[in-house]
């Protein structure tokens, strides 16, 4: 069934005997998908730093610029393989990192020249699981050194870039002094990052908010970092997530309260056998509690009202809706055509198969986007792969669609639902 009124857009289709858990997988498959929103983008690294003005003469003046760091140094107490070179080389990877053993390790930064500072962006080495303890000094002759930022520990729950705002000041140099951890007296910094401006880009918070409106023990996120070295991309379960892990390169809030999911075209996978990589919330019922097993028929897990009385006594649910109000706000322009301006923005994961993944797409030349969604039956096809099925609910998932007049433009906030009863599954738009 297909059918459109006013604003609301319906499709339904039929689902044959398919016992389903939500997110069926196991811990290293493919999980389902709430994305709020998401964008793709080129790979996770540095920028290049643009060439710097002469700073404004007073802080009301600035604007945001990256400063380029022309010289780092350290006490000569770190290893050729954690060199202070390490903390700007662009490399976001944990083992590209400054690394310094002990109490009063000073990292210096050199600008060149003496220019504005507001801020400092720092990635810190295992940032989401410790507190980085340190104190920050600037100075204009590497001589006379002006406190900053008095002894002051990192959040703790911040796996990408943490902003750490300063006295804004004109200077040459900047001196982080480590004063451990709260593990251990290692001082470790992947990346580090010198700012004209206070709240550099604008987006980075230094906490998660509770008041985004999501209960976010029911929460699981996938992040395409590898911090674990388990060559697959990190997993943040429920318990974590609920205590305000943020991720100022993936996950974070928004200024409007929401939930921001922002995902590389390139990088670590959940799995290796899956084709994407992908930021994503899945949902849990257990709500922390890890002695359940993310797959399978169990108290973690919804099924179809289709499914035998037993299969229904034993889940965490039967049926379910999923409603998600959102805005992409970026999506790829390279990558194969097939790529090309696409993402999912929902998702649901069964044991062996998707009942659906709802996409947006728009293509470059398009003012607006396309909505549109894959089923993927338990029928098989002639090799043994599942036949997929695929609806437009808006325009088209042509690799050379035309505009859509009535699509969804960039930035613009739309909602979704996804409802299942029985063996029936329903989005509207």
């Amino acid at each position: 069934m297909f059918s459109k009124n006013k604003n609301l857009i319906f499709a339904s289709i039929s689902l044959i005997a398919l016992l389903s858990a939500c997110g069926g997988g196991s811990d290293s498959s493919s999980p389902s998908t709430v994305v709020i929103p998401p964008a793709t983008v080129a790979p996770p690294t540095t920028p290049t730093p643009p060439t710097t003005p002469a700073p404004p003469t007073t802080p009301a003046q600035c604007v945001n610029m990256q400063h380029v760091i022309v010289n780092i140094s350290d006490d000569g107490s770190s290893s050729d393989q954690f060199s202070p070179a390490k903390a700007i080389d662009a490399n976001t990877s944990p083992s590209s990192r400054w690394s310094s053993l002990g109490v009063n390790k000073e990292l210096i930064l050199n600008l060149g020249e003496a220019k504005q500072i507001g801020s400092l962006k720092i990635k810190w080495y295992k940032g989401a699981s410790r507190q980085a303890s340190f104190f920050i000094d600037t100075s204009t002759d590497n001589v006379v050194w002006t406190e900053v930022l008095s002894a002051t520990e990192s959040s703790g729950r911040h796996s990408g870039f943490e902003l750490v705002n300063i006295t804004p000041v004109n200077a040459q140099y900047i001196r982080i002094t480590g004063l451990g951890n709260s593990t251990d007296s290692a001082n470790d910094i992947i990346e580090v990052e010198a700012h004209q401006c206070e709240n550099a880009d604008g987006k980075i918070v230094a906490a998660f908010p509770n008041e985004v409106g999501i209960e976010l023990v029911d929460w699981y996120l996938s992040v395409p970092t590898d911090e674990d070295n388990s060559g697959t991309s990190d997993s943040v379960f429920e318990s974590e997530l609920a205590a305000g892990y943020t991720n100022s390169e993936y996950f974070y809030a928004s200024k409007d309260k929401g939930i921001v999911m922002r995902s590389p075209s390139y990088g670590f996978k959940t799995s290796t056998n899956t084709k994407y990589v992908r930021v994503e919330l899945r949902e849990m019922l257990r709500r922390g509690e890890r002695s359940i097993r993310t797959q399978g028929v169990n108290k973690n897990n919804w099924v179809f009202g289709s499914a035998s009385a037993n299969g229904q006594a034993s889940a965490g649910g039967v049926d379910g809706e999923l409603n998600v109000t959102l805005a992409v706000n970026n999506v790829t322009t390279t990558g194969e055509n097939f790529q090309i301006g696409r993402l999912v923005i929902g998702q649901i994961h069964a044991n062996d198969d998707e009942p659906i993944r709802l996409y947006y797409r728009k293509l470059p030349n398009n003012a607006n986007g396309s909505i549109y969604f894959a089923h993927e039956s338990r029928v098989e096809d002639a090799s043994g792969d599942n036949i997929e099925t695929y609806v437009e609910m808006i325009g088209s998932r042509s690799n050379s669609a035309s505009n859509p007049p009535d699509g969804i433009a960039l930035d613009e906030k739309f909602s979704y639902r996804i409802s299942v009863n029985n063996n029936l599954l329903t989005v509207v738009l």
